[in-house]
């Protein structure tokens, strides 16, 4: 989550493009977990609430992509929008693949890459004082298992930023990195 409260969680989505709509991809709900959503709103929320850390954001609508996905739109009250991307999976329940910001764009790494520690990162983002909180985590669990910092811009522009982020061995095998 970026200072100014709109995340943009990767892997598996870092632009508005949706990846491969596998169950194991998603970002939330976990996967070994009871919680499912017959609701894509509802799922955006919970991404939203429960990984990202969003206090009863307002949620949009739900904008309809094709037949099985599309996204809603969730903010804090000083944030610019966060797109989350969902997916009515072969369960027949609603999953979240991914979110993007127009705060936070990231360059590197890519859609589902496989990465290693340290984590090199790149793109642009716009933030309070600049500064943008990284953290990676793993599936099943909100506690990173590496966390560190970006520096973009503080001012109405978006300034680039590089970095890396070093992280313990995960335990699973896919996880999400968020901004």
């Amino acid at each position: 989550e970026g200072s100014s409260g709109s995340p943009s969680s990767t892997s598996p989505t870092t632009s508005p493009s949706l990846p491969s709509a596998d169950i194991a991809t998603a970002v939330w709900p976990f996967v070994d977990s009871d919680t499912r959503y017959t609701d894509p709103v509802e799922a955006a929320r919970g991404f939203a609430t429960e990984l990202v850390g969003f206090k009863a954001p307002p949620g949009g609508p739900f904008q309809q992509g094709d037949s099985r996905s599309g996204e809603v739109e969730v903010r804090t009250k000083i944030s610019t929008p966060t797109t989350v991307f969902v997916r009515l999976m072969s369960d027949d329940t609603w999953w979240v693949l991914g979110s993007a910001t127009a705060d936070i764009v990231v360059d590197e790494p890519t859609t589902d890459e496989i990465v290693t520690s340290p984590l090199s990162l790149s793109g642009r983002a716009r933030a309070y004082e600049g500064t943008v909180n990284v953290e990676v985590r793993q599936d099943g669990s909100n506690e990173p298992i590496g966390e560190g910092f970006v520096t973009g811009s503080g001012g109405a522009d978006l300034g680039p930023f590089e970095g890396e982020v070093t992280f313990s061995e995960p335990t699973q095998t896919h996880g999400s990195l968020v901004f």
